[in-house]
């Protein structure tokens, strides 16, 4: 067996090569694609000789993702993708002087992987489609994200010196907002918008009520409010402009990747089984397909798959104590989108309503309930990728009520 370590940057890599020893065969500075992967296998061939298998060789790396990690997968080696977490608690193991280099981290990552690779977890073998999915559905999360900001920055400028336009949008990313602000981005200019102006924004956004709605915004940016100098004013209203700009970018961008999330999802064959769960249409679908993968090796049970969804608790005990706490370090992406989804499967699912509603009588709050319910959801998606069917919601649920009923009687 080999173990290699590998320390990655932008442009280069460090590695070491340790035997079954812990003795260092090799160390290299390696460059950052086609010429640097080459090198690599040079040197694990020196070692492993002719008659040696490519499995026989253990990667250890700080990333799972980019085309340096499947140049590995794809020669055959075992990849441990590690969290940069793991690797400096195990630097302190060695040492407590707080030094560091990348040819030390190398050498940590290639230990981890000769001594502790029985507790991480390897590279998933997902397929091309569930990698494309994951592409566009975190590019189109991104991009919301990203509204969402400058949507924020937007309303942080207009408070400093256009307070009516908050009164007169409700939504500032809204279409008709971001029409009528780049047409007005300053008080003075805004004042003079007709109803007719305003009107047609209205009519172009598909609101309701268009009339009365015409002569609330209208009234709201002809009020007195406190004022900048002109001269500041025009460099807010430029500031305006720019955000606006952006945030209408961001509307087309958005309506374009969630074309391109719901085409590459719709193409998975795991698609219909991840649509019949409750609360989850394509664009949450997508995100969870995305974030679990599809590699029917890498979650060993429920429970695996719960725990890797931060979806269940941790216990703490010393002694005569013990807490049950949250799982605070999560995928950030995965819990939002089950969350999402344990909200929408309140309307979508009785059984899932009845289980928020025990969580709420023993006295839960409501994300606590939530969260509980979406530990839930990803046990019976568990279930249903494993055995290949689809959600069923007296087979969700018969367990839980039948275990209910005796509890009451």
């Amino acid at each position: 067996m080999l173990f290699v370590g590998d320390d990655w940057a932008e442009d280069h890599h460090d590695v070491e090569i340790q035997d079954e020893a812990g003795r260092r065969l090799g160390k290299a500075k390696l460059e950052e694609g086609i010429a640097g992967i080459a090198r690599l296998h040079a040197l694990i061939g020196q070692q492993l000789g002719e008659d040696g298998d490519p499995v026989q060789v253990v990667v250890g790396i700080e990333t799972d993702r980019g085309p340096w990690v499947q140049a590995l997968i794809a020669a055959g080696y075992q990849v441990y993708a590690i969290n940069p977490l793991q690797v400096a608690r195990y630097r302190e193991r060695h040492g407590v002087s707080g030094a560091k280099s990348d040819a030390g981290d190398a050498h940590a990552l290639a230990d981890m992987v000769r001594t502790d690779r029985h507790q991480l977890r390897p590279v998933a073998g997902d397929s091309a489609a569930a990698e494309a999915v994951k592409v566009v559905a975190r590019a189109h999360q991104t991009l919301i994200w990203e509204r969402t900001r400058h949507t924020l920055r937007l309303r942080q400028t207009l408070r400093e010196f256009f307070p009516a336009a908050l009164v007169a949008f409700d939504d500032l990313a809204a279409a008709d907002a971001l029409q009528l602000l780049g047409k007005a981005p300053d008080p003075a200019s805004a004042a003079r918008l007709t109803t007719a102006q305003i009107t047609a924004a209205l009519k172009r956004a598909r609101r309701r009520d268009v009339p009365a709605k015409a002569e609330k915004v209208q009234a709201a940016l002809r009020t007195q409010q406190l004022g900048q100098p002109p001269l500041v004013t025009a460099a807010y209203a430029a500031t305006v402009r720019a955000q606006v700009a952006i945030l209408t970018t961001l509307h087309t961008q958005i309506k374009a990747m969630e074309e391109q999330v719901e085409a590459h999802f719709g193409q998975h064959p795991d698609a219909e089984t991840y649509l019949s769960q409750p609360g989850l249409g394509r664009i949450l679908g997508a995100r969870v397909l995305a974030e679990f993968g599809d590699d029917t090796t890498r979650y060993a049970d429920a429970k695996a798959r719960r725990n890797y969804a931060g979806t269940s608790p941790i216990t703490r005990q010393s002694g005569k104590k013990k807490i049950v706490l949250a799982r605070y370090v999560h995928n950030d992406r995965l819990i939002d989108a089950i969350g999402r989804q344990a909200f929408a499967a309140l309307k979508a699912s009785p059984g899932a309503r009845a289980y928020y509603d025990q969580q709420r009588h023993r006295g839960l709050g409501h994300h606590a309930a939530l969260r509980q319910l979406g530990n839930r959801l990803v046990g019976i998606l568990h279930g249903c990728l494993k055995t290949g069917t689809h959600y069923d919601e007296n087979t969700a649920w018969q367990h839980r009520e039948q275990h209910h009923q005796d509890a009451a009687a």
